[in-house]
């Protein structure tokens, strides 16, 4: 199994809401440990980000195949309501939960003003000494981020994962 959906499903078994429904495995992304499901009647998509040795911050991927078995972004119409990605290093961890329209609107997504980017890098807030582009990235995605290293705020991830 996934780490990040077993720490996924530990952060709802603490937080006594799911089950977690219509798990689906994106293998396609199986390297960043892609997957779809249902909670509380609210759809999202899970990925792991991955550390990168030589540059800053982490990468995780936003492409699914199309029907010629093409890369291509997601969409933004058939996007789930949020998009969370986990960042598990060692002693550090914690989660982004991005809404669709924040990603739409900053360009992730492909919708009819935006063609949509493959992959995106995330800053955690224990990432310093960015350059002045990481440093804005990381001021918006800092709203949807909780870091769960040192202490358990599974309150506010219920407000993440279910507003």
């Amino acid at each position: 199994m996934y780490q990040s959906l077993n720490w996924l499903e530990n952060i709802c078994q603490d937080l006594e809401i799911g089950p977690i429904k219509s798990l689906t495995m994106e293998t396609q992304n199986e390297e960043y440990e892609g997957f779809s499901f249902q909670l509380d009647n609210r759809s999202f998509r899970s990925r792991l980000a991955k550390l990168t040795p030589t540059k800053k911050g982490y990468f995780v991927v936003f492409w699914e195949k199309d029907a010629a078995g093409k890369n291509q972004p997601y969409t933004y119409a058939d996007s789930p309501e949020k998009i969370i990605v986990s960042v598990l290093d060692g002693t550090k961890k914690g989660q982004f939960v991005f809404p669709k329209d924040i990603l739409l609107q900053k360009g992730i997504l492909s919708g009819e003003n935006s063609k949509g980017k493959m992959g995106i890098r995330i800053y955690p807030t224990w990432e310093t000494d960015l350059n002045q582009t990481a440093q804005r990235t990381q001021k918006w995605q800092q709203n949807y981020f909780v870091d769960l290293t040192h202490t358990s705020q599974f309150e506010v991830m219920r407000e993440y994962y279910l507003e």
